[in-house]
C-alpha cells in the first residue's frame, strides 16, 4: 500500500502535497487504471488531513481527467487512451462495423491450417508491427512550458522501438496531426488530458505510459543525514518542480536542495560546488560529470552521482 507523507510545518498547502503525491502514485502505476483509491476515510487516518480537504484533492484529480467517481463505489483511477474498454466499444468499430468479422475470419482460417492461438498472435503482431514501422509516425507531445519532458520520452523511445519519433508541442499537435495521415500520440499520463482532447475528434490514438516510480532515489532521500546538501539536475522544468514537492513532503526542511535545468550551467557549477549527492536524467549526467571534472581542483570531496536511468518505466 502507498504511504502518503504530509508535513504539517511545510510551506507547501498540504493539499498540494497530497495531489503531487498522488499523481505521481497515478503517473508511476503505483496506482494502474481501475485501482480504487483509499477512502477519504482512510487517507484522513493516515495523512492527518481532514476528510474535506482530502475531498478536494480528490475533485482536482477528477478535474484533471487521472480519476473518476462511480457513484456509491469510490474513487477510481481512470483508464485512458488504449486501456479504455473493450474494442466492441472502440470507435474504429462505429466507423468500420465489419473489422471484427473480418479479424475473427482471417484468425479462424489460420486456425484451420492448424496454426495454435499463440502462433496466430505472433503472425497478427509481427505484421502489424512491421506496418507501423514502415508507414506510421510515433509523436510525442508534452506542452512547450515543460518541453524538456518530451525530449526525454523521445530519446528513450527511439532507443526502445529504435523508429524515428518526432517532439510535437502540445500547442502545435492539432495542426501536426492534420498533416500526418497515419500515426500515435505518446504521452506522460501527467498531460494525457489534453492530448486526447486534441487527438481524439481527429480519430487518433493516444498512448500515456507510466513513468518510472523512482523507488531507489525515494529510498536514497529517506536515507540521506539531516542538513544533507542534495542537488538535482534535469532537462525538465516539470519534472523538478514535482522532484522538490515530493521530496519536501518527505522529509520538509530535512535537506537542502537545489535544482537545475541543464540548459543552465551557472546552476549546474553551483551545486558541483555545493552538493554532497547529485541526482541528474540521464541527458544530464554527461554535463554533470564534465562540470564535476574541471571543478575538481576546488572540490574538497566530489560529489556522489546518482543517475536516473529512465523516465519511462520499464514495464
Amino acid at each position: 500500500m502507498v504511504q502518503f507523507q504530509i508535513q504539517a510545518d511545510s510551506e507547501i498547502p498540504a493539499s498540494n502535497q497530497l495531489f503531487n503525491q498522488i499523481r505521481f502514485a497515478i503517473a508511476s502505476r503505483q496506482f494502474p487504471p481501475g485501482h480504487r483509491l483509499p477512502s477519504t476515510r482512510q487517507l484522513a487516518m493516515q495523512t492527518g488531513l481532514h476528510r474535506n480537504t482530502i475531498s478536494k484533492v480528490y475533485r482536482q484529480l477528477e478535474e484533471t481527467g487521472l480519476v473518476e467517481a462511480q457513484a456509491g463505489s469510490g474513487i477510481y483511477v481512470r483508464a485512458q487512451g488504449n486501456e479504455g474498454g473493450s474494442t466492441r466499444k472502440s470507435p474504429i468499430l462505429e466507423q468500420y462495423p465489419e473489422a471484427d468479422k473480418i479479424v475473427q475470419h482471417s484468425l479462424d482460417q489460420l486456425l484451420g491450417q492448424g496454426c495454435t492461438l499463440s502462433q496466430a498472435r505472433e503472425l497478427f503482431l509481427g505484421e502489424i508491427d512491421w506496418r507501423l514501422r514502415c508507414s506510421a509516425r510515433v509523436l510525442v507531445t508534452a506542452p512547450t512550458q515543460d518541453i524538456g519532458i518530451g525530449e526525454l520520452m523521445t530519446q528513450e523511445l527511439e532507443q526502445a522501438l529504435r523508429i524515428p519519433v518526432q517532439l510535437v508541442p502540445m500547442e502545435q499537435l492539432a495542426q501536426v496531426i492534420d498533416q500526418v495521415p497515419s500515426g500515435t500520440v505518446v504521452t506522460s499520463r501527467y498531460f494525457i488530458g489534453e492530448a486526447e482532447a486534441i487527438a481524439a475528434p481527429r480519430s487518433v490514438r493516444v498512448i500515456p505510459v507510466d513513468i518510472y516510480d523512482y523507488a531507489k532515489e525515494i529510498q536514497l532521500v529517506n536515507s540521506l543525514p539531516k542538513d544533507t546538501y542534495f542537488g538535482i539536475v534535469s532537462l525538465s522544468s516539470g519534472l523538478l518542480r514535482a522532484v522538490e514537492v515530493i521530496i519536501h513532503s518527505l522529509r520538509g526542511q530535512d535537506l537542502l536542495v537545489m535544482t537545475a535545468q541543464l540548459s543552465d550551467p551557472y546552476k549546474i557549477n553551483a551545486i558541483v560546488r555545493s552538493a554532497r549527492t547529485i541526482a541528474c536524467d540521464q541527458a544530464s549526467i554527461a554535463t554533470v560529470k564534465a562540470a564535476v571534472n574541471a571543478a575538481r581542483e576546488d572540490i574538497i570531496r566530489p560529489p556522489q552521482l546518482i543517475c536516473c536511468e529512465n523516465y519511462i518505466g520499464s514495464q
